[in-house]
């Protein structure tokens, strides 16, 4: 399993923190240095739709207006713009063999 995370993120923190807990190996990987891979990009917009991959919310996805240029964009751009800027990519961004996760809920 490869995480990709930012070390200064709560979220990521809860969900390594999780993984820990539960038991589960992983490669931690940071995501801004090293983006997921395009393929794996491409197969998560694919999945789980463009607004899902991204992180909305950050300072980057703002100051660049994409929430209005994102469903005009074809998922090449978006998958080459995402792996540029790994600040863009909704994290953690989990890979699983196949399966791909964004973001994280805490159980409860």
């Amino acid at each position: 399993m490869k995480v990709y995370e930012y070390n200064k993120c709560s979220t990521c923190r809860k969900a390594l923190k999780q993984l820990d807990a539960d038991g589960v190996e992983y490669q931690k990987i940071p995501i801004r240095e090293q983006p997921p891979t395009k393929t794996e990009l491409r197969k998560a917009i694919k999945l789980l739709g463009k607004r899902a991959v991204c992180n909305r919310s950050g300072k980057d996805y703002r100051e660049m207006g994409l929430s209005k240029k994102i469903d005009d964009m074809s998922v090449s751009d978006l998958v080459d713009l995402l792996h540029a800027n790994g600040n863009l990519v909704k994290r953690p961004f989990i890979v699983n063999g196949e399966t791909i996760t964004v973001g994280f809920t805490q159980k409860v």
